[in-house]
């Protein structure tokens, strides 16, 4: 659904909300979220946002393994990944990176950058953090996924590793950043596992069918923080491991998304998200390791 369409039927929705008709408004919301766009209600009006990226028609050749970074902006960053990424992988690899910065400059860049093994998504509208990155498991065309945070280079050869994990049918996440719960699901902690709770986004490896199959990412969390922690329990649920791997050669440098974000909005945003995620995990001590 095209954003036209989306805003006539917002304001449909809110004259049917004007009439105290919320059945045929929450009629509508269903009909705008099947098209792609969420609707946020304020005090001020209610907004649209968009949630899922539209269908890509582009089928790619197969690869044994999908590079992907999500890209807000930062062109040296993401420069920096993806040189680090052709100059070191091993695998039979494709590097597909999700511009989600809505920055001219940027697709500028990435418009110049043409190789056979590079694909780039631009999403228009922007949308979330976890929608963009499930636009790019979407379209991904290798078996496995590596997800990348831009902010990281790799160092040698870091995705050997992480796809030979997964060669274990038990093992459903593999990253070098793993999370424990401290005995409870409402603080995690750094672990060198190797079995964990969560793998980091900085760095995680997984199959795409896994992620598929659990519908990717929750695409409440617009905001990158704790969404990981979520995803990875996801995939847990279904019966498989987590396993942090050791000695993976990459260096992480400054998080531009937390480093840009007002210190008090970012701190707003990610208990926001960890509340969402207690919502939905909150009972289920039964999947922290060891308990």
């Amino acid at each position: 659904m095209d954003r036209q369409e989306a805003e006539r039927l917002l304001e449909e929705r809110v004259a049917r909300r004007r009439e105290h008709d919320f059945v045929a408004a929450d009629a509508i919301r269903d009909q705008l979220r099947n098209g792609g766009w969420d609707v946020v209600d304020s005090p001020t009006g209610s907004e649209l946002q968009a949630f899922q990226a539209p269908a890509s028609g582009a089928t790619a050749q197969p690869r044994a393994v999908t590079l992907l970074t999500v890209v807000h902006g930062w062109q040296p960053d993401a420069e920096r990944w993806l040189v680090s990424v052709f100059a070191h992988c091993k695998a039979d690899f494709e590097a597909v990176i999700v511009d989600n910065s809505g920055e001219p400059r940027i697709a500028g860049w990435l418009a110049k950058r043409s190789a056979e093994r590079l694909r780039v998504i631009t999403l228009s509208p922007q949308l979330g953090f976890a929608s963009a990155v499930n636009a790019g498991i979407d379209a991904a065309a290798g078996e496995v996924v590596v997800l990348f945070d831009p902010g990281v280079e790799l160092k040698g050869d870091a995705v050997t590793p992480l796809v030979q994990t997964l060669a274990d049918p038990s093992v459903v996440l593999a990253g070098p950043y793993g999370l424990r719960g401290k005995g409870t699901l409402k603080e995690f902690e750094a672990s060198a596992g190797p079995e964990v709770d969560a793998i980091e986004a900085y760095c995680m490896a997984f199959r795409r069918e896994d992620a598929q199959a659990v519908s990717g990412f929750d695409p409440k969390f617009r905001f990158y923080r704790n969404a990981d922690i979520e995803f990875s329990f996801r995939l847990r649920d279904r019966g498989g491991r987590a396993i942090a791997v050791a000695g993976v050669p990459i260096e992480r440098y400054e998080h531009r998304l937390w480093e840009s974000t007002d210190p008090k909005e970012r701190e707003r945003l990610s208990r926001r998200n960890f509340y969402r995620f207690l919502d939905r995990w909150g009972k289920r001590d039964d999947l922290l390791v060891g308990q």
